[in-house]
């Protein structure tokens, strides 16, 4: 950290904080240049923990360019103890979190975050012009839950209203933020070309898609979306999906969670495969192999500013559903996905012509 000791009248223990210069990292709650910590609890080996919707603001010097944030979100164990009250039924720890990430009071991304024990991650990009980043250097970093905060649409609030977790933003972790020079042109690192296709797990690394966090950001392949729904989010040039249109596909397949009900139910099941004999085993797998088969289906698809978005070309092969739509310039768009029986639907991949 350096500092500066202020001229004139001040005293010799005031100091002059002096800005950040890009590219830089901030990991910690006890940096210099985090000026302001609204509903931020301050961490010493990150950022802090938010106690409800609430901001850091870090003083960076742009230097008259635009600016590329990098903002990593994370929930682990101890995002429910001491942060946020389950409702009657204890739902509230299993239920996904669903995040605005603003930035100088604009909606720039959303992330989805799974519920339970585990942690889960998310990384939220975006660029600021020159003109949004003030004389001062101050930057905003802002996490809202989806029901808070203007220039959200009345119908995706209701359509979220029992799907995610009320006050989702309590206990959420700020691990680090990044400070880059942002570029109208040029490759991000572990970006694309148009026509090249990226997995479901790189797309939500890049925060292009946000299905529920990432417990390991160097996994590869498909995304589970237990949460039947999944986030497509505007990013900024040089980003794969900045622009021109997507083809995502969903895929399925059987969910092995499926169990009964109660000890009583399961007593039952194993009582009549048993008379059964393996007549019964077999005809158990047939259905649920006819069952699990189809494609899944998109049932609805708003932006999260403007609401409901005509329903875009749809394509099924098997078991595997294509999706083609505009990539979002502005506004985060939800997709939600009915997954049919016994089956969970998979971000399988997700193709990018600019």
């Amino acid at each position: 950290m350096t500092t500066t000791s202020l001229p004139g009248a001040a005293t010799s223990l005031d100091e002059e904080i002096v800005a950040l210069s890009p590219p830089v990292e901030v990991f910690s709650g006890r940096a210099a240049a985090l000026q302001v910590a609204d509903q931020l609890h301050r961490g010493e080996q990150i950022v802090g923990r938010f106690e409800r919707s609430g901001l850091a603001g870090f003083k960076v010097a742009a230097r008259g360019r635009r600016l590329r944030v990098k903002v990593s979100l994370a929930v682990d164990a101890m995002s429910m103890p001491g942060w946020h009250l389950p409702d009657a039924q204890g739902r509230a720890a299993t239920r996904p979190r669903l995040i605005q990430v603003r930035s100088q009071g604009r909606l720039r991304q959303c992330v989805l975050l799974k519920g339970g024990s585990g942690i889960r991650s998310a990384q939220a990009t975006f660029d600021l012009l020159p003109d949004e980043v003030p004389d001062d250097g101050l930057v905003c970093v802002e996490a809202l839950d989806i029901t808070e905060g203007p220039g959200v649409d009345a119908e995706v609030r209701e359509a979220v209203a029992e799907a995610v977790m009320a006050g989702g933003t309590a206990g959420l972790r700020i691990d680090g933020v990044a400070f880059e020079e942002g570029s109208e042109e040029g490759r991000e690192d572990g970006g694309a070309r148009g026509g090249e296709t990226l997995d479901g797990a790189r797309c939500e690394v890049l925060s292009l898609i946000s299905s529920g966090g990432l417990a390991n950001p160097n996994r590869r392949g498909p995304r589970t979306i237990r949460t039947g729904l999944f986030v497509v989010n505007p990013v900024p040039p040089g980003v794969f999906g900045s622009g021109g249109r997507l083809t995502i596909r969903l895929g399925s397949r059987a969910d092995t969670t499926l169990r009964p009900a109660t000890a009583r139910d399961r007593a039952l099941m194993r009582r009549a495969v048993r008379r059964a004999g393996g007549e019964a085993r077999r005809l158990r797998h047939a259905a649920r192999e006819v069952f699990c088969s189809a494609a899944p289906a998109v049932t609805r698809i708003l932006s999260v500013q403007d609401g409901g978005l005509p329903m875009p070309t749809r394509t099924t092969a098997g078991n595997t559903l294509e999706l083609d739509l505009p990539a979002p310039a502005t506004s985060p768009v939800l997709v939600f996905v009915d997954p049919g029986e016994c089956a969970l639907p998979t971000l399988v991949s997700a193709t990018w012509t600019p």
